[in-house]
């Protein structure tokens, strides 16, 4: 008996599909909150900028290249993603993006990381480029999942690429042979798939798979937020509980097991 015999059929495919193709992109499951997030990072960049309020704020991040130079893009990177994150209803409302799927593909019982990140990318910029990695290189579990959010449409270029399965353990045994990020880029370029998500949707992908972007030739700018979420019970690597992950969602029983403590005074 297989594990998916338990799922209901809808369940059934999108586990399905995420582990065949790595990652899986579904509309919002709470479409004004996702709304309300751009209008915020719309206001939050306006503030920085010095600008009155829009009131299209799509088109204010996709054109935001007009107003913002390659050395001040940090600075307002980090206003809208210290600003978001400051606002008590951000990252429940993130969660709730994603709920159904997340816990479909991992589970009912959550850690999420602590806050979400921010990528900016505007037209013809090479300073904010990701090199070809997985996540689980640099201290993330092979456990976690990542949800990944635009606050725009973003296609090709303007969107971030990904090593399919079928391929991603081929191409990690040819990486001794190669000599720079950019000569796995061009190995595993053929392969790769750029992802085109609409506004309105959200992605979830396997972040053990080979991933990156590259510099955007798209004549608009990426806005995306990404965050990571894992099964409380599974298995952490360097980023810890407590520190990087909290938990958001812990069931009764859970609870009482954790709390339970035998005759003598030992945990269960």
């Amino acid at each position: 008996m297989m594990d998916t015999d338990f799922l209901q059929p809808d369940e059934q495919a999108l586990a399905q599909r995420f582990i065949d193709d790595g990652f899986v992109t579904t509309r919002a499951d709470d479409r004004n909150g996702l709304d309300r997030i751009q209008r915020r990072a719309a206001e939050l960049a306006a503030d920085y900028l010095k600008l009155p309020p829009s009131n299209d704020p799509y088109a204010m991040l996709d054109s935001i290249h007009a107003r913002v130079s390659v050395d001040d893009l940090n600075g307002l990177r980090l206003h809208v993603f210290n600003g978001l994150n400051a606002e008590p209803w951000f990252r429940p409302t993130y969660f709730r993006l994603a709920r159904s799927t997340i816990e479909t593909i991992v589970g009912n019982e959550l850690c999420m990381q602590r806050r979400v990140n921010l990528s900016i990318q505007l037209p013809g910029d090479s300073s904010s480029l990701l090199a070809t990695h997985s996540d689980v290189w640099s201290g993330d579990s092979p456990f976690e999942v990542v949800v990944w959010v635009p606050l725009v449409d973003v296609q090709r270029t303007k969107s971030m690429y990904l090593l399919p399965p079928s391929l991603n353990g081929e191409m990690q045994d040819r990486m001794a042979s190669l000599r720079s990020a950019e000569e796995l880029y061009k190995t595993i370029k053929p392969h790769a798939t750029f992802i085109e998500i609409p506004y309105g949707h959200v992605m979830l992908f396997n972040q053990t798979l080979m991933h990156g972007n590259r510099v955007n030739e798209e004549p608009g700018t990426r806005w995306s937020m990404n965050c990571r979420f894992k099964s409380i019970m599974s298995p952490y690597a360097d980023k810890r509980f407590g520190e990087f992950f909290e938990p958001i969602l812990l069931r009764p029983a859970t609870r009482v097991g954790m709390q339970y403590k035998l005759p003598g005074g030992f945990h269960g």
